[in-house]
């Protein structure tokens, strides 16, 4: 078994495999975005789409999907299929066709940002991000709270976020807390196999959740490593922290 309450580095492909069947409650995860920016011209701006952070991810070499026969490996090691699926309009008709040969329910979660950049071309502005909800029927309760059954989030972009922490589809921390405070109990492990910053992580362990974080990058696992004790990505303590 990995350890708990930790950020592994490593493939997570092959380090789920040290995780023992039916032993996790909940995975968040956002999984490698499978989209197409448009070209770059010779001065490095993107002739079509959105610059930001289209640019980014391109850079960060996550916008070409992922190989989603993890998905089998998520099932096996959940007590229950409960799991939240961050994904772009692209992924959602494969999301939603695999988990078809489940007995699952489904929602389409999305957060609404009110100050999207505005630089796009023959396209609509990158105002929404789409987050899938899959539960098994009968077998996974939500917890009530009217503050956490909404299906839509509305925030600002978090370019805060991006800035202290360097990822560029870092999601809000407060919306990933309502995520994990709606379908898990206190001290429940949630695993994050694409562990980014370590929001979903950090998320955990501010609501009294168990938590297992896998990241192939050694530049993001040092952010996230260090974002769990206050310490922003430039090594400075973040004026949030609890210590």
């Amino acid at each position: 078994m990995l350890e708990v309450n930790k950020i592994h580095l490593g493939d997570c492909y092959e380090l789920i495999k040290q995780i023992p069947d039916n032993s996790i409650d909940l995975i968040l995860t956002v999984p490698p975005y499978d989209f197409h920016c448009g070209t770059i011209n010779k001065t490095g701006i993107f002739k079509n789409r959105y610059v930001a952070p289209g640019k980014e991810i391109v850079n960060m070499n996550i916008n070409s999907g992922y190989d989603m026969s993890i998905l089998k490996e998520f099932i096996r090691v959940l007590k229950n299929i409960n799991i939240f699926l961050w994904c772009n309009k692209e992924q959602i008709k494969d999301y939603l066709n695999y988990f078809s040969n489940y007995d699952v329910s489904f929602e389409i979660l999305t957060w609404h940002k009110t100050n999207p950049t505005p630089l796009t071309k023959n396209t609509f502005l990158p105002d929404t991000e789409y987050c899938l909800y899959f539960r098994e029927k009968g077998k996974v309760n939500l917890n009530d709270g009217y503050d956490l059954k909404s299906k839509y989030y509305i925030t600002s972009t978090n370019k805060a976020d991006k800035d202290n922490y360097l990822h560029p589809t870092i999601k809000p921390l407060e919306i990933i807390k309502k995520q994990i405070l709606h379908t898990t109990q206190e001290n429940d492990i949630v695993l994050d196999c694409f562990c980014g910053s370590g929001t979903t992580c950090l998320a955990a362990q501010e609501t009294n959740r168990q938590f297992i974080g896998i990241e192939v990058d050694p530049k993001y696992h040092k952010i996230a490593v260090n974002r769990l004790n206050g310490i922003l990505a430039n090594g400075q303590m973040s004026i949030f922290t609890k210590f």
